[in-house]
């Protein structure tokens, strides 16, 4: 069942991909031309420079016979893909003593608020209790969205007014985390500031907050990533670590974009494991990522590129 909603929502990514395979396929022989013929459609795939570094491994096994003709290439497509992506998987953390303490991270409109809830969710079907830290007081839907989903779900959350210090938040959080002893806490911070104050210096700040109550946490920060924006996500990966310690990734909104391939070049750029894929809009729409998984539902070779 998981796989099949993940199959689903890798649809449009495995369309692109797949049709473009398909026809590059049809009565080619495994040569030169069909070599760089390839690599197009792979990079036009949004697997981009990865794409590109997967055919030089293809020529050069290619050159030295160890893959001689044009069906063996699906077979070595799925194993290079797949071997690109290994230590990308890992569980959320879990401290032996509650609570575990999880900082979300992500610029406005990637999905932060729904992906915090899905999040939620998931840990609530696990049996764990939770709770909610709205740190994104300059947005001012954000806390509204939050107070929402904290309904929806029967559980608590922590807040103040929009526009309050995020770091004030925090510290009232991870307070309450403390006293009551919930699993985990979800604290959600600013997407974007509307002062002249330096995103890195707001994060760090909260980090500080954090620790001076549970020393060893964040447990986890996590960066949540429009999975849409597929290169430009990449970018946005590689100037979020300037603000802060990642140490995994959701993938929001896969269901809503021919790019999942950008997964690849996102990994690349930021090799920490991608914990969590949002595979639709419903609030069960939270996957944890399996790499094998992953790559079975974008190349399909043996089906046809609609299924």
């Amino acid at each position: 069942m998981v796989f099949g909603k993940l199959l689903s929502a890798l649809k449009k990514t495995r369309d692109v991909l797949t049709k473009g395979l398909a026809r590059l396929f049809q009565g080619r022989t495994l040569d030169d031309a069909f070599l760089d013929d390839l690599e197009e459609v792979l990079y036009n795939s949004d697997l981009g420079p990865v794409g590109t570094r997967v055919v030089d491994d293809l020529k050069a096994a290619y050159k030295r016979r160890e893959v001689k003709d044009i069906k063996e290439v699906p077979d070595f497509l799925k194993a290079r893909l797949t071997a690109m992506l290994q230590g990308s998987e890992a569980p959320l953390a879990k401290t032996a003593s509650a609570p575990t303490i999880v900082l979300i991270v992500g610029v406005n409109g990637a999905g932060k608020t729904t992906s915090i809830a899905k999040l939620a969710r998931h840990l609530q079907q696990q049996g764990k209790t939770v709770l909610l830290g709205a740190g994104d007081t300059f947005r001012a839907a954000a806390v509204e969205q939050l107070t929402l989903w904290a309904g929806r779900l029967g559980i608590g959350i922590i807040k103040q007014a929009t526009g309050a210090d995020p770091a004030a938040v925090a510290f009232d959080a991870v307070s309450a985390a403390v006293a009551r002893k919930v699993d985990y806490l979800l604290l959600d911070t600013a997407g974007r500031l509307h002062t002249q104050k330096n995103l890195m210096t707001e994060l760090e700040k909260i980090v500080r907050v954090v620790k001076k109550q549970v020393p060893d946490a964040p447990h986890e920060t996590l960066l949540v990533l429009d999975a849409t924006t597929g290169q430009n996500a990449i970018r946005q990966a590689s100037e979020f670590t300037k603000s802060a310690p990642i140490s995994g990734l959701i993938l929001a909104k896969m269901d809503g974009t021919a790019k999942g391939g950008a997964l690849f070049g996102i990994r690349d750029a930021l090799p920490v494991p991608v914990k969590f894929l949002g595979v639709g809009e419903g609030i069960d729409d939270l996957e944890a990522f399996v790499v094998k998984d992953f790559v079975e539902a974008i190349l399909q070779f043996d089906k046809t590129a609609s299924a």
